[in-house]
């Protein structure tokens, strides 16, 4: 039980023993804002942009859940196409293996010709960054069945159709929720790369109007945002996966 305590809180103990680090040394050293600004500093920004920040963060929101949305579904049906098929495995796999090594940000200046400056650029490149986990995941799920138990399926009657949605699909929700949790973060970071180039407002463009101005205070105070609504939907996605895949649990957990 005691275990289970600091394990709990281990995070939060981390997080405040770094801010209170950080705090000390912008104070000891007398850093100026402007260049690194203290904890204190930020704090004081965040409350006093409160309506302008949360104003930006909800459109960071949901475009990045637009974008995500997208992301899950193309993902899940190329995974499961790319999984249960080892020609489409042997076809597929190596040039989405290709785009996903191209860097996204690259993607924006492109996306802005064909949409314009706004949501549309910054909703695709969420979604060009954070497919493939999730396709990678559902392949990787189906492909890796073992031959031995769809031999066994197949003698029982189960036809190839039945050995994937059946069994393939269920076996492959923990590398599912798995793939969530880190494609989400990326979505995050794809929106926010956009808008610092290709829109009028998110959190990305007040990071670059923050930092135009010499508002670092303003601009960490963005970025906490970012990280926090992040963590939170990274959260959400681990209370889901623990409490519908409860069975796939490695036994330490429960330790």
């Amino acid at each position: 039980m005691h275990k289970k305590t600091v394990e709990r809180w281990s995070p939060w103990i981390l997080l405040v023993a770094t801010i209170l680090l950080w705090q000390i040394v912008c104070s000891a050293f007398s850093i100026p804002e402007y260049l690194f600004p203290s904890p204190w500093a930020i704090g004081v920004q965040l409350v006093e942009f409160s309506g302008v920040i949360a104003g930006h963060a909800w459109r960071t929101f949901w475009v990045t859940m637009a974008g995500f949305g997208i992301a899950i579904v193309v993902g899940v049906l190329l995974g499961f196409v790319i999984g249960s098929s080892r020609i489409a495995y042997a076809a597929v796999y190596p040039l989405m293996t290709a785009f996903n090594a191209l860097p996204k940000a690259a993607f924006v200046p492109i996306l802005v010709v064909w949409f314009g400056i706004g949501v549309g650029p910054a909703i695709l490149t969420a979604f060009l960054i954070s497919f493939f986990p999730i396709m990678v995941n559902i392949a990787t799920g189906l492909a890796t069945l073992e031959p031995e138990l769809e031999d066994v399926l197949r003698v029982l009657g189960a036809k190839r159709w039945d050995v994937l949605t059946k069994v393939g699909l269920p076996r492959s929700m923990p590398y599912f929720y798995g793939s969530l949790k880190v494609a989400i973060t990326l979505a995050f970071v794809g929106t926010t790369v956009s808008e610092m180039t290709a829109a009028n407002e998110g959190i990305g463009y007040l990071l670059i109007s923050a930092g135009s101005s010499m508002q670092m205070g303003l601009a960490f105070a963005g970025l906490m945002v970012v990280g926090a609504m992040a963590m939170v939907m990274y959260e959400l996605f681990s209370w889901i996966e623990k409490r519908t895949t409860g069975w796939a649990h490695r036994g330490s957990q429960g330790e």
